[in-house]
């Protein structure tokens, strides 16, 4: 062996040494071929387990039960269901409006306008009120469910979109990823609940519904809702609704899917989209 070929080896190890690192597997084979060299032990590597309890959030369709007629220059911002009819919140400047419609039609029945410096966006009923509330006015109003007569304005910080309630707190989106919790009598915030999926927040929520202990999320600009935990602000869910509006009845100013309403004693879920044509009566199919 030459003097330079042993300095190498030397250095080699020496290297290895200081370093802390393990021979390669062209190393060990080259040493194992030599019967005189005893083969290095075997590094055991540790199996990597996959982590179970990472389980990808459930994605839902849908199959159409039934079709409605829908107002289409309502721009709607906010639906209820109670007692057999629709409450609908509508927004722009000069259209904003607060209705009770008729189901089956799609006949309004009852209207109310908002003044034209106010844009109109969610609403929910809590408690025989309607809780209405503004964009970028920070207004909410409270008006009389059966004769639509304003009853009292609160004032609030930020935006206003989506708006529900779970009996106790109105619960308000802002177009972020919170979700804020009201006191109905004050509009003070009790608490803020953070949304997101995995770990990533979850941005543009809008148009709010609370259905069987979930909170449901229009997402601004998305063909998909939200399922939300009212507890964590984990994401239970997505609803993807593409497709679910036609091509062919779509229009120029035919704009995004928003606004959710649930039955509770008949179990039925409502949507519709601003300026649609239609309401869809839709079952929920896991995919």
């Amino acid at each position: 062996m030459s003097f330079f070929f042993a300095f190498k080896i030397s250095i080699f190890f020496t290297g290895c040494l200081l370093l802390g690192c393990a021979p390669d597997t062209r190393t060990r084979s080259a040493l194992g071929s030599n019967p005189s060299q005893p083969a290095p032990a075997e590094i055991q590597v540790p199996a990597v387990t996959p982590d179970k309890s990472v389980v990808p959030t459930p994605v839902y369709t849908y199959k159409i039960k039934k079709t409605y007629p829908h107002d289409r220059a309502a721009f709607t911002q906010g639906l209820v269901f109670l007692d057999g009819q629709l409450w609908e919140s509508t927004g722009q400047h000069g259209t904003s409006s607060l209705r009770k419609v008729e189901l089956k039609s799609g006949q309004v029945i009852r209207s109310v306008p908002l003044a034209k410096e106010y844009f109109g966006e969610g609403m929910t009923i809590l408690k025989g009120k309607v809780f209405m509330l503004t964009w970028q006015n920070g207004e909410a109003f409270v008006y009389g469910l059966d004769d639509f007569r304003r009853l009292k304005t609160f004032k609030y910080a930020g935006e206003g979109w989506g708006l529900t309630h779970d009996g106790q707190s109105l619960i308000m989106s802002d177009g972020t990823s919170q979700l804020k919790f009201l006191d109905p009598e004050t509009f003070q915030v009790r608490h803020v609940l953070n949304v997101a999926d995995g770990g990533s927040p979850v941005m543009q929520l809008n148009e709010l519904e609370y259905v069987r202990g979930e909170i449901f999320a229009n997402v601004w600009q998305d063909d998909r809702i939200v399922r939300i935990d009212p507890k964590t602000g984990r994401v239970t869910g997505w609803i993807d609704l593409s497709g679910l509006l036609p091509e062919s009845e779509r229009e120029e100013e035919t704009d995004v899917l928003n606004g959710i309403a649930y039955d509770e004693s008949g179990d039925r879920l409502f949507v519709t989209g601003k300026l649609w044509p239609k309401l869809f009566e839709i079952r929920l199919i896991k995919k």
